[in-house]
């Protein structure tokens, strides 16, 4: 098991993960993050929650960021999709793209967990929220780590 975040999110990682980011978002306008803690020393969605208010994600046009966020050593994770995308897709979806990413977490392959889930939520951020000529990027394209 990894001693801390920087152990799996290293240089080569981190541009995997960006890439993946940009690529779910340049077909669409919607808005992907994602957060890394070490721990998450409150309840998960509790955390996830006040995370997606930090970064801001509920300020976008169409209220359709996704937020993944990550408890590295406690091995827990959350999705959190804003209200304009939760109205669109179906009712399992985040289920299915949590059940995915956790049969590669269980192996110790989170980058590739974190990527397929990044790509399915664009595919649907795609098709409900198609990019659109006078697009603009609403969020940094980054990835947030916190101390926790």
């Amino acid at each position: 098991m990894a001693e801390d975040i920087y152990d799996v999110f290293d240089e080569t990682a981190i541009e995997k993960l960006l890439a993946a980011i940009a690529s779910a978002e340049k077909s669409s306008s919607g808005e992907v993050r994602i957060h890394i803690d070490n721990h998450a020393k409150e309840d998960l969605m509790d955390r996830a929650a006040f995370l997606f208010e930090e970064l801001e994600m509920h300020k976008t046009k169409d209220r359709n960021g996704v937020l993944f966020y990550l408890a590295l050593l406690d091995r827990k994770f959350a999705i959190l999709g804003d209200v304009g995308i939760n109205t669109k897709v179906p009712p399992n979806f985040w289920d299915s793209i949590r059940d995915e990413m956790q049969s590669h977490f269980r192996q110790g392959a989170f980058i590739k967990g974190l990527c397929e889930g990044v790509e399915k939520a664009g595919e649907e951020l795609k098709r409900f929220f198609p990019y659109q000529k006078d697009d603009v990027n609403e969020l940094p394209d980054d990835i947030s780590f916190g101390d926790q």
